[in-house]
């Protein structure tokens, strides 16, 4: 146990083995629904659902692992939202590609992360970032964050007209009947929030989960959102909103999702894989800008997520920055954060997943305390667990994580007071950065509009020579990622 302490440095961080794996199993349970809703997306490229699922469990766990062992910081890693969507409906869907091949895309990506990471790319892409576009991240991921937990609580409603939907289930959505189900509507910004009637039972136990935990917190009660996810759950329970007889352990067989599993480990490797891929010529510059979508918008959630919570939260010290910047090899924790991340894309396409990327939900963990990668090693022990314990863990609604998400975000808030919102060359970039990332829904293009308008401001007022060059690489990039996407 002392060998443990001394590894992961608690003294050093000021916390102890109950506070981090406290730290870690809030982390898993913040982002646990990755297990169940990954599946159900890829599945719809044709891949087995079980096999999907092992691979989220497994990736997510050694991936976790990885960083928490490598870097001793508290974060998690998983198949990202977003990118899993990508991979379905772009890739497969718009563009033809097999799932086989979607797959061999990852991994190529998995591997241009690693080389960017040993080379130092994504090392200098943090030093050129400037203090306010880094408060302002870190402030988006607050608001990201705060409003992705108001909407797991069910406080928002959404409504659409049918004049601005532009497609359902990435097709015409002018058809009549829809084969399988809905399963995605993509509409206009005519689409409107509003707050629900509150007459919903799970809207007001989240409710009543809010404010237990935000007492929790003031009363500085030890495991504060555990606690108060535990609670939560429970209430849904007793509130009959929990459906305990639908527990069935016997659905999903371990031995059948090992099966399955074999369907989708190491295919890359086979002929339905790269070599397909590579196949066919004409496809080439497809498949390029393909993978470039997918590495940018994986490289930036990444860096977004470990400025916009390392920072805030001390778990990046301005010493670790300092050491990042002056420092040669991978002597620095944000050095080896970046490492244990960049293997992770690698690990998930091996076992047959998207994009695996650090979770945003990690800043729950944090919340909780989690200081140390001993956050990471419970975690990573949690989705291990979970391939036992899927029938229980889905119990747990997103009302239950959504309070903890929702306090998170107003912790890192405080990141606003560290601009001059009174000088418009600086507010202007911060907003994007910050306000818009939430808005979005996407770290990266958060991190993208922020790039773009600043160097549009600094060259405006005559301050472009000011700009880091890998700056207007990154703008430039962005750019281009964007004309990408129209035309794919």
């Amino acid at each position: 146990m002392n060998r443990i302490k001394e590894y992961f440095q608690f003294e050093e961080n000021n916390t102890s083995m109950s506070t981090e794996i406290t730290a870690g199993v809030t982390t898993f349970l913040a982002m646990s629904y990755i297990i169940f809703v990954n599946p159900s997306i890829l599945e719809l490229s044709g891949m087995p659902n079980q096999a999907v699922f092992l691979a989220t469990i497994f990736a997510s766990a050694i991936s976790t692992l990885a960083i928490g062992i490598i870097a001793n910081v508290p974060y998690a890693l998983g198949p990202g939202m977003g990118l899993n969507a990508f991979f379905t409906y772009t890739v497969v869907f718009s563009l033809g590609f097999t799932w086989q091949e979607a797959l061999s895309m990852v991994f190529i990506c998995g591997i241009i992360n690693v080389l960017i990471t040993i080379t130092n790319i994504r090392r200098m892409l943090i030093i050129a970032i400037p203090n306010v576009l880094q408060n302002a991240i870190s402030a988006g991921i607050g608001v990201f964050i705060g409003y992705l937990g108001i909407k797991n609580l069910g406080l928002l409603q959404f409504t659409s007209d049918a004049s601005n939907i532009l497609s359902v289930n990435g097709g015409d959505p002018t058809m009549e009947s829809f084969p399988g189900g809905v399963t995605n509507v993509v509409s206009t910004g005519g689409i409107l929030p509003e707050l629900v009637n509150f007459t919903n039972p799970s809207v007001l136990v989240g409710i009543a989960g809010l404010f237990i935990t935000i007492v929790l917190i003031i009363k500085k009660a030890r495991g504060a959102m555990l606690i108060g996810i535990i609670i939560t759950t429970i209430l849904s329970i007793l509130f009959g909103l929990t459906d305990l007889s639908a527990i069935n352990f016997a659905e999903n067989s371990l031995v059948n999702a090992f099966e399955d599993l074999a369907v989708t480990f190491g295919v890359i490797f086979t002929a339905e894989g790269l070599p397909s891929l590579f196949s066919d010529a004409s496809r080439l510059p497809v498949v390029i800008m393909t993978i470039f979508a997918f590495s940018l918008a994986d490289v930036f959630d990444t860096v977004g997520t470990f400025i916009g919570t390392g920072r805030q939260s001390g778990i990046f010290t301005d010493e670790d920055m300092k050491a990042l910047e002056k420092g040669s090899g991978f002597n620095s924790k944000m050095d080896k954060a970046l490492f244990g991340d960049s293997i992770g894309t690698i690990i998930g396409a091996i076992f047959g997943t998207s994009n695996t990327t650090t979770f945003v939900e990690s800043a729950a963990g944090i919340g909780a305390g989690g200081r140390t990668g001993m956050t990471s090693v419970a975690t990573a022990a949690s989705f291990i667990l979970a391939m036992f314990l899927a029938p229980v863990i889905s119990i747990v609604p997103p009302v239950a994580t959504a309070p903890a998400l929702i306090i998170v975000g107003i912790m890192m808030l405080s990141s606003l007071n560290d601009i001059n919102w009174k000088d418009f060359s600086t507010a202007a970039p911060a907003f994007f950065a910050s306000i818009f990332m939430g808005l979005a829904y996407s770290i990266s293009n958060g991190i993208a509009a922020g790039f773009i308008v600043y160097g549009l401001v600094s060259f405006a007022t005559g301050k472009a020579r000011d700009v880091h060059p890998i700056l207007w690489v990154s703008m430039g990039l962005f750019i281009l990622n964007y004309i990408v996407i129209a035309i794919l």
